[in-house]
């Protein structure tokens, strides 16, 4: 797995998201677009956007050990476990804006699986950081690679990122889907086939 994946001390200290420091910035961001922070709908901005970065970025803190709570279970089954339209949140680490969509999941067991609710808290791990869509898939994939040893995983993610809709080319129906295929979803055709078949029956749109 990236070492990067728990490489956080650059952005959080021992105590957290310093909500000073962000108050400071976001004060001096509007002086600096020519508003005025003192101003009645803007004197708790500062405050809001700080308490807004420590639940959106929480995914820095999350303790893995703490995430799976005992939720790892010996079990004699081999058949595709698939967890689709899993919601997520994100912020692009290049413009700051959100990007939402799907994570699709699945992994081939080998003797062990996980407890069904983890999936997604293992989503919402990755995607509760600064990311962008590409990197969140394979650490996605890589986290449930290293800890199942299982026969194969597959994460299909999709996504709409609002630096592509408010700003830049303004494409509102573009949507982006990334994915990692590891063991026997890379290697078997028909493995792979029967996912892919999986999560588009039916599948939700984003809105």
């Amino acid at each position: 797995m990236d070492d990067s994946v728990y490489d956080v001390a650059d952005l959080i200290d021992d105590d957290g998201i310093d909500l000073e420091s962000i108050r400071q910035a976001v004060e001096q961001l509007l002086r600096a677009i020519g508003e005025d922070p003192e101003r009645e709908g803007l004197q708790r901005t500062p405050d809001r956007v700080a308490r807004m970065y420590v639940e959106l970025l929480d995914g820095y803190r999350v303790d893995p050990a703490n995430l799976l709570n005992d939720a790892l279970f010996e079990e004699n089954y081999d058949a595709m476990v698939l967890v689709r339209d899993i919601e997520f949140y994100s912020l692009c680490e290049h413009h700051l804006l959100p990007f939402i969509g799907r994570a699709h999941v699945a992994y081939l067991p080998k003797g062990r699986v996980i407890g069904l609710s983890k999936i997604p808290r293992v989503v919402d791990m990755f995607s509760r950081r600064l990311q962008v869509q590409e990197r969140m898939t394979r650490q996605i994939a890589e986290f449930l690679d290293e800890l199942l040893h299982p026969q194969g995983v597959a994460v299909v993610v999709e996504g709409l990122h609002l630096c592509a809709t408010m700003r830049g080319v303004r494409k509102h129906g573009a949507r982006m889907t990334t994915s990692t295929m590891l063991g026997a979803f890379r290697h078997n055709l028909a493995t792979r086939e029967e996912f892919l078949n999986n999560i588009s029956r039916g599948a939700a749109q984003i809105f």
